[in-house]
């Protein structure tokens, strides 16, 4: 189906503490991202390095989060019009921001590390090359102005 779709997210900041923003350390990160229909918040925070609590989610490991979530669905996708039968999948993905020396910065990269278990042997080829055509179709690497590389890794099922 094509068409345009829209998305909303609600984001509510949690961190005024007594005095609101009155100086850089005096008011926390904290915030909880909701949905309409999502029976889960999301608490989040900026990284611990900006002040931030270590325990909650930041946007940039929500953003890398977003990259590997998309290449995985684009990936399952792609796979049964390839007649690839996955049977499990992992991704341990990392990525990198650098920082602009005026108090601001950008992703410079994200790596994707999916771990792509098959069913069958004679799968193992095609269910590595198809990462490409999965990585075309993802929506959220085709909106970011950063690369997004993949190393994947292919194994068969016991």
């Amino acid at each position: 189906m094509l068409g345009e779709h829209a998305y909303a997210v609600d984001v509510e900041w949690t961190g005024a503490r007594e005095g609101g923003t009155t100086g850089y350390r005096a008011y926390g990160r904290d915030h909880l991202l909701r949905a309409k229909g999502k029976s889960h918040v999301i608490e989040g925070s900026s990284d611990r390095v900006f002040h931030g609590d270590a325990e909650r989610w930041n946007p940039e490991e929500l953003l890398i989060g977003a990259l590997s979530q998309c290449h995985m669905l684009s990936y399952l996708h792609v796979a049964t019009l390839h007649g690839v039968v996955v049977v499990g999948y992992t991704d341990a993905a990392t990525g990198v921001m650098v920082e602009d020396g005026r108090g601001g910065g950008a992703c410079r990269e994200v790596v994707l590390r999916p771990r792509v278990v098959v069913a069958d042997a004679a799968m193992a080829a095609r269910a590595l090359e198809i990462h490409a055509e999965a990585a075309a179709k993802c929506f959220i690497a085709a909106s970011v102005a950063f690369p997004v590389h993949h190393e994947p890794e292919v194994l068969v099922a016991d």
